[in-house]
């Protein structure tokens, strides 16, 4: 079997054999959020003896850890005296795991990261300006969990992964903010860029990259045999051009810095939608006003829904031929060819059947926050401005 499941501490030291009686496991690698994962397990002493709070699951796959992070529900434990659904003595056990970048979506950003949390600044954001979008994320992971972070805010083990120089330049300011919500909304406005977390050894690794144009070599369509579902749906876009407004000027100051962005293709192919952006709670700087307009655009404009399902074959394989947020083409049975990201690959195995491997493609659910979301992050941001004033 080329899947192998074993459990280690928090810090990464493996705690047993690898698990036997293992079946149905089922997990999903996201681009730029956790993964989510589960599997059940036949409840023998020495299994339950490694799920202790705290404790990690790692799914190897070929040799290679293809998902590592911490066991959300470590013990999911069911019994009868029939035996009904595989419950039999000694019972069984569902492990509910996910990956190490939920450990540090556990954390916010603060103003002043070096300062205690009873030093932190009433008045002050951590502003992070025109910088080169993989920098900015590195920095705000490292300085509020990794290595550079204060003694007790270090996740164990956490470094960084080598430079890349993936992304463009960006801005950011920030203030108690969800760190992946940041990371993301500076990943979207810098190159649309990816990050992960992956374990090397004795440490997680966190590190950003570009993901890659393979529009050209990786196809998916019926007559190829590795497309399952296909859902398709173009509108017209509810924003082209974003008119941007900075903080409000107070008494005696200079007046408010106003920065449009425009998406002249979608305008011109449908027609012209603008849309006031109050970025009252950003820097007010043009590099920031321009990031917020960016992803104001990037959520509204000339939308596509794209949903499909495909699987591997020998000729194009998950993880070998692309991985998350590559570009890949999806051929319609209509004859239009849809260019759009991978959102998440879908592993399921059994230990006596195999695996099977798919992948997701533009999925509306995946790539966009519903809009309730959006607007509750945005919200927060604002009241973090508002208390500075």
């Amino acid at each position: 079997m080329a899947v192998q499941l074993l459990i280690t501490d928090r810090n990464l030291v493996v705690q047993g054999d690898p698990l036997i009686g293992w079946r149905g496991l089922d997990a999903t690698l996201k681009f730029n959020e956790p993964a989510s994962g589960s599997v059940t397990l036949t409840a023998y002493p020495e299994v339950m003896a490694q799920l202790q709070p705290g404790n990690r699951m790692a799914v190897v796959r070929d040799g290679s850890i293809w998902c590592a992070g911490p066991m959300e529900i470590p013990t999911d434990f069911t019994w009868s005296v029939s035996g009904d659904g595989g419950e039999a003595d000694p019972g069984r056990v569902v492990v509910n795991f996910t990956d190490d970048l939920a450990t540090i979506a556990g954390y916010i950003t603060w103003p002043t990261p070096a300062n205690a949390w009873t030093a932190q600044p009433a008045n002050q954001w951590r502003a992070i300006p025109s910088a080169n979008s993989e920098t900015i994320i590195r920095t705000l992971v490292n300085e509020n969990c990794g290595p550079g972070a204060r003694t007790e805010r270090r996740v164990p083990h956490l470094v960084l992964d080598g430079v890349t120089g993936a992304g463009s330049s960006t801005s950011v300011s920030t203030r108690f903010e969800p760190l992946l919500d940041t990371c993301r909304r500076v990943a979207l406005a810098g190159g649309r860029i990816g990050f992960r977390t992956r374990q090397v050894g004795n440490q997680i690794m966190f590190g950003c990259y570009q993901p890659a144009d393979l529009t050209a070599t990786a196809r998916f369509s019926a007559g190829l045999g590795n497309l399952r579902y296909l859902g398709f749906k173009q509108s017209a876009p509810t924003i082209t051009h974003a008119l941007v407004a900075g903080t409000e000027p107070e008494s005696g100051t200079t007046g408010r810095t106003y920065v449009q962005v425009a998406d002249s293709t979608a305008a011109g192919n449908w027609w012209r939608v603008e849309k006031y952006v109050d970025s009252s709670e950003a820097n007010d700087s043009a590099g920031e006003l321009t990031a917020a307009g960016t992803v104001e655009i990037a959520d509204g404009a000339a939308p596509i829904e794209l949903s499909t399902v495909t699987v591997d074959t020998e000729d194009l394989k998950a993880g070998r031929d692309f991985g998350l947020g590559d570009k890949v083409t999806i051929a319609l049975p209509t004859g239009l060819e849809v260019a759009d990201l991978v959102r998440s690959i879908h592993l399921q195995a059994e230990p006596d059947s195999g695996e099977y491997i798919t992948t997701l493609v533009g999925s509306p659910e995946a790539s966009t926050d519903p809009q309730m979301v959006r607007v509750i992050r945005t919200l927060g941001r604002r009241l973090g401005r508002l208390e500075t004033r």
